[in-house]
């Protein structure tokens, strides 16, 4: 029997109910049908584990869980869950660490997550202790397959997952390729409190549609417009998709100021225009390339701004977006100066990306007394194809198409 019972009107993808965004069995479901399912979910850069020993903690979806590189070279990953009384195992973000030990009681595993020690295990003095029969063996925390694609690497909690490159696909494995062709160096972070449910962070970022509405900046230097050349490609499974455009000059026209629309080349410049002054390093002339893996990772490139990020729900009305910023290992020096100025392009007070930060929180109060009503999601038709024109929201719907097939619903 299904936990979760919302409403669908149908079997197609362009009625979204709004009650997906606050319902409580639904939120459950998600973590056990999705974040637990047979996905891959991202976890780290392999950049960040440089040596054995190294670790980072993190989630997939609101399991915590810790990734490390032992002595052979392999990364690890099992939930940071103590197995005697389900305290944390490690507690920093980050670090370097011989095996792991539990502060509460002190019950120790090694980097692949294997319970090793238990305190006092034959008691003391002859009096207390495990009982005989207990197996270290037999207990421990939930461990994860890993998967690690272009230096991301991802787990998952599933044994039917599939191999990471069926589960991406050719193109968006060839989209990624693109970017992490060669390796990479973190420049910087950013931890960011969304106000809204997670789903509608993910949704934003597959949305071609809104890029150039509501960011004021994106139309009025240019950097993404609809009239530019570019287009959306979507996976056979929805879940995936890539949007990317080019900068052309050629490509301007009055559409937006006709149409009233937020753009203002006239009244706005850069004092610095040197953020926007960069460097050709793709062959393919695409300036902008924003991909999203199901269910919450994103790989962007906007112009010399490479960054990750990653999704994870907080609450029903609540996520968190971790930002990692990217530079690549051979950088020269004036490469990396381009890379930090436009760093300032997005983030939590990007002059791009401020705006997503907050347009998530207006719908998840716009839909509080909507429960039994549903969004529209039909620009573009009413498929999940990949296609030339980015004026639609058949990335959107490929993320629904994705989820119902993972929800049963």
């Amino acid at each position: 029997m299904q936990e979760h019972t919302i409403a669908w009107k149908g079997p197609g993808l362009t009625r979204i109910p709004f009650a997906l965004y606050s319902d409580a069995a639904t939120a459950r479901a998600e973590q056990q049908r999705i974040f637990r399912g047979p996905t891959w979910n991202y976890l780290c850069l392999e950049a960040e584990l440089p040596e054995g020993g190294s670790f980072r903690t993190t989630f997939v979806g609101e399991t915590p869980v810790v990734v490390v590189k032992d002595d052979d070279g392999e990364v690890y990953a099992f939930e940071n869950r103590c197995a005697h009384r389900g305290a944390l195992i490690a507690l920093e973000r980050s670090g370097k660490a011989e095996s792991f030990q539990c502060v509460y009681h002190a019950w120790s595993y090694n980097r692949q997550g294997d319970l090793t020690g238990v305190a006092f295990e034959k008691g003391v003095k002859g009096q207390g202790g495990m009982p005989p029969q207990f197996c270290k063996e037999e207990h421990g925390p939930r461990k994860l397959r890993i998967a690690v694609f272009c230096g991301l690497v991802f787990g998952s909690f599933d044994d039917e997952v599939p191999p990471i490159d069926e589960y991406l696909g050719p193109q968006i494995c060839e989209r990624i390729e693109r970017v992490l062709h060669k390796p990479v160096e973190v420049i910087g972070r950013f931890t960011q409190a969304l106000p809204n449910n997670w789903k509608l962070y993910v949704e934003n970022v597959k949305d071609s549609y809104h890029a150039s509405l509501l960011h004021l900046f994106f139309t009025t230097f240019e950097i993404n417009r609809l009239s530019q050349k570019g287009g959306v490609i979507v996976d056979e499974s929805g879940g995936h998709h890539v949007s990317f455009s080019m900068i052309d000059p050629a490509a301007a026209d009055a559409s937006y100021k006709e149409q009233g629309l937020r753009s203002d080349t006239e009244n706005y410049r850069l004092k610095d225009p040197s953020l926007l002054a960069g460097f050709a390093e793709y062959d393919d002339g695409i300036t902008l390339q924003i991909l999203s893996v199901f269910p919450g990772f994103i790989l962007q490139q906007i112009q010399n701004c490479l960054a990750v990020r990653q999704v994870l729900p907080k609450g029903l009305d609540r996520s968190e977006l971790n930002w990692t910023y990217l530079g690549y290992a051979d950088d020269t020096p004036e490469q990396r100066t381009v890379r930090l100025k436009q760093a300032n392009l997005v983030g939590p007070a990007g002059f791009i990306s401020m705006e997503d930060g907050a347009v998530g929180g207006f719908v998840q109060r716009g839909i509080a007394g909507a429960r039994e009503l549903d969004a529209v999601v039909e620009m573009g038709g009413d498929g999940a194809a990949s296609g030339e024109g980015r004026a639609t929201e058949a990335s959107v719907r490929g993320f629904w198409k994705a989820y119902r097939a993972r929800m049963e619903a």
